[in-house]
């Protein structure tokens, strides 16, 4: 088990890292991602990178210090030093797993032609799809082999409970009584909303790099 999925596993158990200001860079978990994760006052950022690197970056930033590893010059630098690319950064939140079957009607299937599933099979491993008549479900292992969660709902069924059934189904279906990880952008009220009232906690938040 890497250092980063250790540190994930306690999370999810509700067992922060201090919140003592400090910095943690860790080996990357594998070739695919590289980022930072930034809790309460204590931010882990992993990579294989050089780590003096790393603390040397950041204590050249005019900024906040506990801010610092989210800092957008910080992550500017991050990308230009490793050749990645990111998207945003994100609200990270996870929930445990549920008993029993999920309380939508679901199919599985390959999905091949749905955006959202080719964005999920681009950033996680072993990725199922489930359907519903007016939703998606992604599960996959992504991050440092976590499982995540996403979702989609059609644009004309809106505000009829499908996105919160749907999120509470993925701890529903997450093997091995794992807890479930999702992200979901700041911005993305809706969705924050949405897996929040799926008893999804926000623990931190998540910038993931990915090779270009």
């Amino acid at each position: 088990m890497s250092q980063l999925s250790t540190i994930l596993e306690a999370v999810a158990q509700g067992r922060f890292p201090a919140p003592d200001g400090s910095v943690a860079v860790v080996p990357q978990p594998d070739g695919r991602d590289a980022g930072v994760v930034a809790f309460t006052a204590h931010s882990v950022v992993f990579t294989d990178e050089d780590p003096r690197w790393v603390h040397d970056t950041l204590a050249a930033l005019d900024c906040d210090a506990l801010a610092a590893t989210m800092n957008p010059r910080f992550l500017a630098a991050f990308m230009d030093r490793t050749g990645r690319s990111m998207d945003t950064i994100d609200l990270l939140t996870v929930a445990g797993a549920l008993p029993g079957p999920p309380p939508i009607a679901l199919v599985e299937t390959d999905g091949a032609a749905h955006p959202r599933v080719a964005r999920a099979h681009k950033h996680r491993s072993g990725v199922r799809i489930w359907a519903c008549d007016d939703g998606l479900l992604t599960l996959g292992r992504g991050v440092a082999g976590r499982w995540e969660a996403s979702i989609e709902v059609a644009e004309d069924a809106r505000h009829r409970g499908t996105g919160r059934a749907l999120a509470v189904a993925a701890r529903h279906l997450v093997p091995d009584g794992a807890a479930v990880w999702a992200q979901q952008s700041p911005g993305n009220a809706r969705s924050v909303r949405v897996f929040q009232a799926a008893g999804f906690r926000p623990v931190g938040s998540e910038a993931v790099l990915f090779a270009r």
